[in-house]
């Protein structure tokens, strides 16, 4: 694998968006890790095999970052033994997507005039800086960072969808850890062909109600712009990532050392 080869994503079964987090190279030439720290979708499974060769990554501990309702709708499933955190990054939000999209499938006019409104985007913007900045946000990702410094074992941190909390999680990190912001953007945008594809039976559905399913994909989708908002919120009101880690999560000089040294290596 060349410095610029695109990342493997893994292919296990039931596991929408599972991949690993490490393989880039950094500024400084060091490498992050593989093998230790995994990032997904929902822990949904459809059979014992696929089940099987999830457990087949070593997990001990999970991250589980969506809401109580999230949570009640979709339960997931981890191996024996397995350690989960769960860890409302949301709690303090004040809007939904589902908010948007209540009418899907009884109202599909009325979804189309919000989808064609620049609502999702403004979603989704508002929904980046809160991942920054809501209180609920902050102390979700103080804990899961925290843990990641203090802990030796394989983990893994996922939403539903594996792509906004997740995604921030996994960006916030690797800017930590050094890696550049277009590499960075890039790994982002690589959760949208299986998030697609995982939402794609509900994109059928709006399309066989009558909806266009054109307008409905972006709500499903990741873009540059949304990760983009973060990192403006990050720089404006903490300076950068240092700051970001300091005094937004309350995470000393000495937990982004023991983070960097456990997830960096030789390249």
């Amino acid at each position: 694998m060349t410095d610029t080869d695109p990342l493997p994503r893994l292919t296990t079964p039931g596991v929408n968006n599972l991949r690993d987090v490490g393989g880039h190279v950094t500024t400084s030439g060091a490498r992050v890790r593989t093998d230790v720290l995994y990032r997904s979708g929902h822990l949904d499974h459809a059979d014992d095999d696929e089940f099987e060769s999830f457990a087949g990554l070593g997990l001990g501990t999970v991250f589980d970052l969506r809401t109580l309702g999230e949570r009640e709708l979709l339960e997931g499933r981890v191996p024996q033994g397995v350690r989960v955190l769960h860890l409302d990054v949301l709690a303090d939000a004040e809007s939904s997507l589902s908010v948007h999209l209540v009418d899907i499938f009884t109202d599909t006019v009325a979804v189309e005039t919000v989808l064609r409104s620049g609502e999702i985007r403004k979603h989704y913007l508002g929904t980046y800086r809160d991942l920054v900045l809501l209180d609920s946000a902050r102390s979700a990702y103080r804990s899961m960072f925290t843990e990641l410094a203090e802990r030796d074992d394989v983990t893994l941190f996922h939403c539903t969808a594996g792509k906004d909390r997740t995604g921030w999680a996994a960006a916030a990190l690797l800017w930590l850890l050094g890696v550049t912001d277009d590499a960075i953007t890039e790994d982002y945008l690589r959760s949208n062909e299986p998030v697609i594809a995982t939402f794609r039976p509900l994109i059928d559905k709006f399309e066989a109600a009558g909806g266009d399913p054109d307008l409905l994909i972006p709500a499903f989708r990741v873009e540059a712009e949304y990760l983009d908002a973060s990192r403006d919120a990050v720089t404006s009101h903490f300076g950068g990532i240092e700051g970001y880690f300091d005094d937004g999560l309350g995470l000393g000089a000495d937990v982004r050392a023991r983070l960097r040294e456990r997830f960096l290596t030789d390249a």
